[in-house]
């Protein structure tokens, strides 16, 4: 949905009320946890080591669990619990050419894993008032072997049918963007939290 105005918070609840009734765009829906993505769709995969070690693994679980991923200038994150939780709408507000643009996504999946590589994944896709049609994991881990912790994000998408092919280059260019943000994002939060004690219990989210 496009807007000329920054919208009131009333008019996004409203907006993510009603996407949370209507059903996923795209096919193949939870993928992404297995890596894998439908024919025809573009995908994109970009990682970034954060550090090492298992406090630093808890740092960026937790951040992920905050959505800190989100915290940038052009991006607002709007979603009535805190923590993500399978089934839980989401709107995305971007600020872009003089336009707000509201977003929808649902949340597929949160999960954790232990072996062989402690992971904890969550994964949402997209529903009819979204720009483009697809799936989006984010995903820390900590490889045990060599120490190394990562913020993994994966992603298949195509443009939503009311997308225009002459907006599409751009907006491939904003997923870009993002996903240099994002994970420049997650390295600003675990950094400036690393030298800070960690809270005697982290955000409870995933599967444990």
């Amino acid at each position: 949905m496009y807007f000329f105005k920054k919208p009131f918070k009333q008019q996004i609840r409203e907006f993510i009320e009603a996407q949370s009734k209507l059903e996923f765009t795209y096919s193949m829906v939870g993928a992404t946890g297995k890596g894998e993505h439908p024919a025809g769709y573009v995908v994109d995969h970009n990682r970034i080591q954060l550090g090492q070690g298992k406090e630093m693994f808890q740092l960026a679980r937790q951040a992920l669990c905050e959505w800190r991923h989100f915290q940038f200038d052009w991006i607002e994150l709007h979603h009535k619990n805190q923590i993500p939780e399978p089934d839980q709408t989401v709107g995305v507000l971007a600020h872009a050419l003089g336009l707000w643009v509201l977003n929808a996504c649902r949340i597929v999946y949160v999960m954790e894993e232990t072996e062989p590589v402690q992971r904890f994944t969550f994964a949402y896709g997209t529903l009819p008032e979204h720009a483009e049609s697809g799936e989006e994991r984010f995903q820390v881990e900590w490889h045990a072997k060599d120490n190394s912790v990562w913020y993994d994000i994966f992603a298949y998408s195509r443009p939503n049918q009311r997308l225009s092919k002459l907006a599409y280059p751009y907006v491939r260019r904003k997923q870009k963007q993002f996903a240099l943000d994002s994970m420049q994002a997650m390295k600003n939060s675990v950094t400036d939290r690393e030298s800070k004690e960690l809270p005697e219990k982290s955000k409870d989210c995933g599967n444990k």
